[in-house]
């Protein structure tokens, strides 16, 4: 235990405060705090470093400790269909490449025959977790996959549906994992084990956690108000909050997303969490900082707050921003009543799509701390500086980065999240992963 204790104070002092290495960034909070960022996108474009080819994902790049953590799908058989309904099989190679941030040239590889039967096949859905000197990898089949983050060594797996007798997402396992110090958390699903906590460094099951139909597709994230922290898990029929070192229930309440689709992370913004899904649910969850209850404080109407789905939205300034699932538009609500004040489908479907509507238009929103300028990486590949406020949406410059090379809902998409790291951005699509410099000359 001291030893592990060691290590760990080592790795604090060694991180790096522009390190991107999980899902949203450091602190899952889709905030860039990295200073010397530039503050302008001319038509120019700001400088491609390098571009470097990779095959299917959904699953955005990691950026730890000069490196860069992307995995992707080698398709060798099956058909690219994409029907919400329907599952079809893919045969080939899952894969982990640790590449150079610097140079883009590969470190390491880590990959395995996997069969995929999913529906929107298109690779694993999960960012690799970065922690504890091991990158923790999770594939759309549900194949949990630790490995040592400088050899690609292989250190400890489990199989969600072998090992804990977990039913197959329709749409893959896209839960991104979470580790806090020594314990790593995983929405897994299984009889009594939707959420489960395992020592990060062995594997071994702490605990098993809660009962539902289905796991659902959001990712644990741990909050603190008050004196208590608190592990939040999101099935499709409830958020529930967690003990996270014993896995006891501390609140239930219900808020059921139709088809399933608990996927955005709730939003903590003050003692208040917000949530919302596909189907029109969504809700403001005020919790009392004395002790660990809960109680609603707003739920979303037809023509109030946002329901967001493939992006989680970001909250600052009493304002909630985020893509609107039905409308595709990116919308801007209050955090007092769930008022909207404006909405948008500028930065979130191509303009040649928008006049067609269609649903599921997909931005991912990240804000600079420094200038407070939003970086917006949208699915026409296009990577947007803009300002937001109550008052409206003002794009300061667009840049086409990546040509969208999958589908969904008769349009061409790239669905997969952003990292910023190194004064950088780092986005991917399905044939290639791309470095564009973001510093201020």
């Amino acid at each position: 235990m001291k030893a592990f204790i060691v290590f760990c104070v080592i790795g604090i002092l060694n991180s790096s405060a522009d390190d991107w290495p999980r899902w949203m960034g450091e602190k899952a909070d889709g905030v860039w705090r990295e200073k010397g960022i530039r503050t302008d996108l001319p038509e120019s474009g700001a400088p491609v470093v390098w571009r470097v080819p990779v095959g299917w994902g959904y699953s955005g790049p990691a950026v730890a400790d000069g490196r860069v953590y992307v995995s992707d799908y080698q398709r060798s058989e099956g058909e690219l269909l994409n029907n919400p309904g329907r599952a079809v099989t893919w045969q080939g190679i899952e894969r982990l490449l640790c590449l150079d941030a610097v140079t883009g040239e590969e470190i390491w590889k880590f990959e395995e025959n996997r069969t995929y039967r999913l529906s929107y096949p298109g690779g694993p859905r999960a960012t690799p977790t970065i922690a504890n000197g091991l990158v923790y990898f999770l594939g759309g089949m549900g194949d949990l996959v630790v490995l040592d983050a400088k050899t690609g060594a292989k250190k400890w797996e489990k199989n969600f549906q072998r090992d804990f007798g977990a039913g197959l997402p329709i749409w893959g396992f896209a839960a991104h994992p979470l580790v806090v110090g020594d314990t790593l958390y995983c929405i897994v699903g299984g009889k009594g084990s939707v959420a489960v906590a395992f020592d990060a460094m062995t594997g071994r099951v702490k605990w098993k956690a809660l009962d539902a139909r289905s796991q659902g597709y959001c990712p644990p994230s741990l909050v603190k108000v008050g004196k208590a922290e608190q592990l939040l898990i999101w099935h499709p029929e409830a958020i529930n909050s967690l003990n996270p070192k014993t896995g006891e229930k501390y609140w239930e309440l219900p808020l059921k997303p139709i088809y399933g689709m608990s996927v955005m992370t709730p939003r903590l913004v003050g003692n208040k969490i917000f949530a919302s899904g596909i189907g029109r649910v969504g809700a403001m969850i005020e919790l009392d900082e004395n002790e660990p209850t809960a109680k609603f404080l707003w739920r979303g109407k037809p023509k109030t707050a946002l329901y967001c789905c493939n992006s989680t939205p970001l909250i600052h300034n009493g304002v909630i921003y985020g893509c609107d699932v039905r409308s595709s538009q990116l919308v801007a609500a209050s955090v007092e009543n769930g008022e909207r004040f404006w909405s948008t489908m500028q930065p979130t479907v191509a303009e040649e799509h928008r006049s067609k509507g269609g649903s599921h238009g997909t931005a991912h929103l990240t804000r600079h701390e420094e200038s407070g300028n939003y970086w917006i990486f949208n699915e026409n590949g296009d990577l947007i500086l803009a300002q937001l406020s109550r008052k409206g949406y003002r794009e300061i410059g667009r840049q086409h980065v990546l040509e969208p090379t999958n589908e969904a809902y008769s349009r061409p998409v790239v669905w997969s999240g952003p990292a910023f790291a190194g004064k950088a951005a780092y986005l991917r699509n399905d044939k290639e992963l791309v470095k564009v410099d973001l510093s201020a000359k």
